[in-house]
């Protein structure tokens, strides 16, 4: 007879049903499984979009050197140099008298890059340091039809380029939009990297926006993009083209995960202009400006660090008309805020010029509209360097408290300067020392309060708390800067 344990049984019923429950836990969901099958597959995309984009090389003329002798041709050197073998000196052999001195120009391969279709009709669009100094450009399909192109324009500040095939009925790609891109999105590649076509790789959106110091903000991803990618498309999910892919950061001239593409509707707005006039029209207002600091931000009462910081406006510029003065920050252009400073060229470059826009400065506490006509942008101008006179003005030992020497400004000074007022600083110790006040800067502005001459530079100091950070707005030649002193510990 066989006699069973209920109680044991049970515990192992139980344990049992916990360990189905376990393996069950295990077992992904019906949602998991849809997220792990939607693993992005690239092949319909590259099938869609392969055919837009294109090859692009370039051929410059040079004219070889007379005489030289017998030559060794190139497949030979190959095999000499592929087995480590030593390269024979041939024999020199003097040219006949009656042979011409003069050689005829050769063209010799310049670079290698991509471009992608924009209209059935021819239109591509690349880089401009792609077709920078070619004096040929020669366009491969992926039907393998070469064609020679016609370069329409080329713009090296936003590094934009269109050229023209003469063909028809080609597949153009199509355009997206990057205000819809998110930073984490996956994002798709194809190009002639080392020169080898129709190359597709693939990664994600690192970053949008990002400033690398050019005229337009990138988007930052890490596809692997190679010497040869330049100018061909950066595409979304949906096929569409939302960048073009321009710079790499790397220290071995190859990929280390972190590329740059041109965002396409600047691009495309750089194109519209290249296609109607071959050159591209911006924009300016004649100053020179550099960013705000937290420091300065929070001894100025700005609040947080953002804006453009105007430490020189050219003389009859449209913001010397308008009545921007140096120190100025400017927090908004046309009602768009200025978050940094490397925004405001951008604003100010896609304004057509004769436009009549609105500059919100921030200056000595307080914001102030001023309205401005944009004019076109020109060569920039050298600084000037101002020339101190060697006179013995008023000087005054209330600036002793933060560490300056200061004197009264001479008319020659305010006039070599541009200027209506302010003080000159005869010495530097102490805290302004460390903050980088010297000799012959002059002093315009003391916290929010303006220096006209010694005894308003005096008044602005009995008023300000000196425990706490000053602000100054220094001029030093034809820039001026806001100069934080910290108060000694």
């Amino acid at each position: 007879m066989i006699r069973f344990n209920y109680k044991r049984l049970y515990a192992c019923a139980l344990s049992g049903a916990l360990m189905v429950t376990a393996v069950t836990a295990l077992v992904p969901t019906s949602a998991a499984w849809a997220q792990v099958s939607n693993l992005p597959d690239f092949a319909d995309l590259v099938e869609q979009v392969s055919p837009s984009v294109v090859n692009i090389r370039t051929l410059e003329k040079v004219t070889p050197q007379a005489d030289q002798g017998p030559q060794m041709d190139q497949d030979m050197l190959d095999f000499f140099r592929r087995f480590g073998l030593p390269i024979p000196n041939l024999p020199h052999q003097p040219m006949p008298p009656n042979h011409p001195q003069t050689t005829p120009e050769e063209e010799q391969p310049r670079g290698v890059g991509s471009g992608f279709i924009l209209s059935s009709d021819g239109m591509i669009m690349t880089n401009a340091h792609v077709v920078d100094g070619a004096d040929e450009v020669l366009v491969t399909l992926t039907d393998k039809r070469e064609f020679k192109a016609k370069i329409i324009g080329a713009d090296k500040r936003s590094d934009v380029a269109v050229v023209k095939i003469d063909a028809t009925g080609l597949p153009a790609v199509k355009i997206g939009d990057v205000n819809r891109l998110r930073v984490g999105a996956w994002v798709v590649a194809i190009g002639s990297p080392f020169g080898l076509e129709n190359t597709v790789t693939a990664g994600i959106v690192s970053a949008k926006q990002r400033d690398t110091g050019d005229y337009l903000p990138f988007i930052q991803t890490d596809v692997a993009i190679n010497p040869g990618n330049s100018g061909g498309p950066l595409i979304n999910m949906n096929g569409e083209v939302v960048g073009i892919n321009s710079q790499i950061y790397s220290r071995s001239g190859g990929s280390m995960g972190i590329s740059f593409s041109i965002p396409i509707d600047e691009a495309m707005r750089v194109s519209d202009q290249l296609r109607a006039t071959g050159h591209v029209t911006r924009g300016r207002i004649g100053v020179q400006i550099g960013p705000v600091s937290k420091e300065v931000a929070e001894s100025i009462g700005l609040g947080k660090p953002q804006g453009a910081l105007v430490s020189n406006v050219e003389a009859g510029a449209p913001a010397d008309k308008a009545g921007v003065e140096a120190g100025d920050i400017i927090v908004k252009f046309d009602g768009k805020t200025v978050e940094k400073s490397s925004d405001l060229p951008r604003m100010v470059g896609a304004t057509k010029p004769g436009t009549k826009s609105t500059i919100t400065v921030f200056r000595r506490g307080a914001t102030k509209d001023l309205s401005v006509v944009v004019a076109e942008i020109e060569a920039d101008k050298p600084a000037r360097k101002a020339e101190e006179k060697a006179d013995t003005p008023k000087m005054s030992k209330i600036g002793e408290s933060i560490g300056l020497a200061v004197s009264e400004l001479t008319k020659e000074q305010k006039a070599e300067l541009s200027i209506k007022g302010g003080v000159r600083v005869d010495a530097a110790v102490d805290n302004a020392s460390r903050a980088g006040i010297r000799e012959g800067d002059v002093v315009l502005q003391v916290g929010n309060y303006q220096v006209t001459d010694l005894k308003s530079f005096e008044l602005a100091l009995s008023k300000v708390d000196k425990s706490k950070p000053l602000g100054l707005l220094v001029r030093r030649g034809d820039l001026a800067q806001i100069v934080v002193i910290r108060p000694a510990k």
